[in-house]
């Protein structure tokens, strides 16, 4: 059986051995066939935690990745992305075929001294957890597969002065690429997305009408996440494609609706209504009202007398 121990990867160098790979030629970026591994993970488990940010694209392969709350089986073609200090746990069985595919690795210090180095943050999938991978058609995997082989190519070719900044052109072409993958797959893949959206409601309302509101106030975002098994970027981008809102937004869209029920139906007060919304103060509540509705919690209440 494989080590259960976590296993930090702090270099690109100490990745190749890891799997038995020749000395990378480049100790801050390389590019890895998966056929080319002399030393895949063995029967069992092992834990892994990179400080390095890591693209791949696998198939055939006869292990779970856990990462998060989910398992995911690779067996058709998909890309996901890991960002330093993510945490992933790999469970293999027997291998029955070899695996195929790519995997782009890449230092922070790459990046040192690039604009890449702020923007690469701003790519919402290295937060996305590894069941919430990309989904790629043949045309785009062919467009991923000329920008790596591009990669490749300059990591094999000689460096000189023009190297780097070449390189990362290319990884800004790969990232935004993707992003415009992400984006079309949030449309292709409606159905699962609103069933998503249809479980957010279900676990907002039983919130809402739990005493949790009352000890522990209003539902974060992280909570909601964890609840849909889905990491809270991957949940604020399908919002947005689907409501034009982030999941803040939502949350308080939900509990002004809330709110507006309690208000009309009950004979609450309006302090008690506060307190059993999760507001520690009443004057809290009717500015979150009076900013979600343009007018106070009394007037509201006034429209139903």
């Amino acid at each position: 059986m494989a080590s259960k121990e976590l296993i930090r990867i702090k270099t690109i160098s100490e990745y190749h051995a890891l799997r038995g790979l020749p000395k990378p030629k480049h100790p801050l970026i390389s590019v890895i066939d998966f056929a080319d591994m002399q030393k895949q993970s063995q029967k069992g488990s092992e834990t892994l935690i990179f400080d390095f940010y890591s693209l791949s694209v696998k198939r055939n392969m006869s292990h779970k990745y856990k990462y998060g709350q989910k398992d995911y089986d690779f067996d058709e073609g998909i890309l996901f992305f890991i960002a330093p200090n993510q945490v992933l746990r790999i469970e293999t069985e027997e291998n029955t075929q070899p695996p195929t595919g790519w995997m782009l690795i890449i230092h922070p210090d790459f990046l040192w001294n690039k604009t890449l180095a702020k923007t690469i943050t701003q790519y919402e999938f290295f937060d996305y957890s590894l069941h919430e991978a990309l989904f790629l058609s043949g045309d785009e995997e062919q467009i991923l597969q000329q920008l790596i082989e591009n990669i490749r190519q300059e990591y094999n070719t000689n460096t000189d002065k023009f190297s780097s900044d070449i390189m990362v052109s290319l990884l800004e072409a790969l990232f935004n690429y993707s992003n415009r993958f992400y984006q079309r797959q949030f449309i292709t893949r409606d159905k699962a997305h609103h069933e998503i959206l249809e479980r957010l409601e279900i676990v907002l309302n039983k919130y809402f009408n739990s005493e949790m509101m009352i000890s522990n106030g209003i539902p974060t975002v992280q909570y909601i996440s964890d609840q849909l098994n889905i990491s809270p970027g991957y949940l604020r981008t399908l919002l947005h494609n689907l409501t034009g809102q982030n999941t803040q937004q939502f949350i308080h869209q939900k509990l002004t609706e809330k709110a507006k029920e309690k208000l009309s139906t009950t004979s609450h007060s309006v302090s008690e209504i506060a307190y059993e919304l999760g507001f520690e103060h009443p004057q809290s509540f009717s500015k979150f009202f009076k900013k979600m509705t343009n007018t106070t919690p009394l007037a509201f209440r006034e429209m139903f007398n």
